[in-house]
């Protein structure tokens, strides 16, 4: 099963599912924030108006949210309400480029960053998107990046750092967590922060894109059919300390995909740690189950104590 069948389960139409806390459209308190301007640069026309669905399949009891048809993208931000670390983390929602899981991936992993003093910026970037065949080690014409997700992912870094006074962040601290398609754009942002994809609209753009730390959580796209790096995921001594989680039975993406990232950021000499766990699947987020894997957010939480990015 592949990420687009994820896709096509979560796009099934059922009732509404009860308000969550920090569900998906966010509260008023937490206002879209469009991360561009005026025009969105290399535009595609989307099959349709932007809509946000309610799945019939299930994650730990509950259904998931998902958005598609994403034209204009948005970020929105997670204050903590009472201690700030001043770190701050851009999490990419999954859903196979063809969708995001708004909720599932996105709202509730904000709910446990802001518990723990971190602010949370959800970034709806631009789906559907057809990236590079990732299948193959070819890189063939104009398909090298999911050019749009990342020219979205970059512009909210940015964003998040030109904002950092106001919004309480050690621009020194700004982070990605993704997961699926989000956890191979969180390595997309990684390893590819020097290549411009867009013209330069005011001073945000004078920030840094380099996220300074990453995590991916069952991560796709990052190993071609031969067990190799993808060649659009450069990885470098430059890249940031990562963080990875998967699933030995992870039927969608394989654990491949993170033990070959794995191999590529140690060779390197970045500083990485990798969870793999028996069993877990894919598409979990951070809903609880009596699986062990379930438990990745306090080791996430361990992680970024030991790395020194939350001071004890």
């Amino acid at each position: 099963m592949k990420l687009w069948a994820i896709a096509l389960c979560l796009l099934t139409v059922c009732a509404s599912a009860p308000a969550q806390p920090m569900g998906w459209p966010p509260a008023a308190e937490n206002t879209q924030i469009p991360i561009w301007p005026g025009r969105v640069p290399d535009a595609q026309p989307m099959p349709g108006p932007e809509y946000a669905k309610t799945g019939n399949s299930l994650v730990a009891g509950k259904p998931v949210v998902s958005v598609s048809n994403v034209l204009q993208p948005t970020m929105t931000v997670y204050s903590p309400r009472e201690k700030n670390t001043g770190v701050a983390v851009v999490v990419f929602p999954g859903g196979g480029f063809q969708i995001l899981a708004m909720d599932l991936e996105g709202t509730e992993v904000c709910d446990w960053l802001t518990s723990r003093g971190i602010t949370c910026i959800v970034l709806k970037y631009r789906v559907p998107s057809k990236p590079y065949d990732w299948r193959c080690d070819c890189r063939p014409h104009n398909r090298e990046l999911s050019v749009p997700a990342l020219e979205d992912a970059q512009r909210a870094l940015r964003l998040v750092r030109s904002h950092a006074a106001e919004w309480h962040i050690d621009p020194r601290k700004v982070g990605v967590l993704g997961f699926s398609a989000g956890g191979y754009l969180a390595a997309e942002a990684s390893t590819n922060f020097r290549r411009r994809l867009y013209t330069p609209l005011d001073a945000a753009d004078k920030e840094s894109a380099r996220p300074d730390f990453a995590v991916a959580i069952y991560p796709g796209h990052l190993a071609t059919d031969h067990d190799a790096l993808n060649p659009n995921v450069p990885v470098s001594g430059e890249t940031p300390p990562t963080f990875l989680a998967q699933a030995e039975d992870d039927n969608v993406d394989g654990v491949n995909q993170s033990l070959v990232y794995y191999s590529a950021l140690k060779k390197a000499g970045v500083p990485v740690e990798m969870h793999l766990y028996a069993h877990g699947g894919h598409a979990f987020g951070l809903r609880r189950t009596s699986l062990p894997i379930t438990a990745w957010p306090e080791l996430v939480e361990a992680w970024l104590r030991t790395t020194g990015i939350v001071a004890d």
